[in-house]
């Protein structure tokens, strides 16, 4: 069983996600690890298999990519700091606020059930986090 993905190298799947095609100096500071850190730490993941291609994105689903909706109900005076916190979680695509009964909508995107249930377990330990929701996106039906 491979060893769990560090932060950094969470982080550099996080980014080469958004832009496969980045160059590792951009990768560096998107990370913000030196050149040499996110090379070898690429590298590694590539010769370990937890890269195992590079590839662009389509109109069709990702095979493999677990995505998912997650609402949010936030502590009012904890927002901010929720937010600063939850935008540094990799595999948080994006976030939106929203009205209503949800302070936030969350999307999550990660390789697989076990990750997702790990950053979801993430979101909820978070101070200020009060109440949370998810949907697993299953199949892209529209638009």
């Amino acid at each position: 069983m491979p060893l769990p993905l560090s932060e950094t190298d969470r982080a550099i799947i996080a980014a080469l996600r958004l832009d496969a095609r980045m160059s590792i100096t951009e990768l560096a500071n998107r990370v913000n690890v030196s050149r040499t850190t996110a090379k070898t730490r690429l590298e590694t993941l590539v010769r370990d298999g937890r890269i195992r291609r590079f590839t662009i994105e389509t109109d069709t689903d990702v095979e493999g990519e677990v995505r998912a909706i997650t609402m949010i109900e936030l502590q009012g005076k904890l927002s901010r700091t929720v937010i600063r916190t939850l935008s540094r979680i990799p595999e948080v695509s994006t976030l939106y606020a929203t009205n209503g009964a949800w302070d936030l909508v969350v999307e999550i995107k990660t390789d697989s059930l076990g990750n997702f249930d790990r950053v979801l377990r993430e979101i909820r330990e978070v101070p200020g986090v009060l109440n949370s929701e998810s949907c697993l996106l299953l199949a892209h039906v529209a638009g």
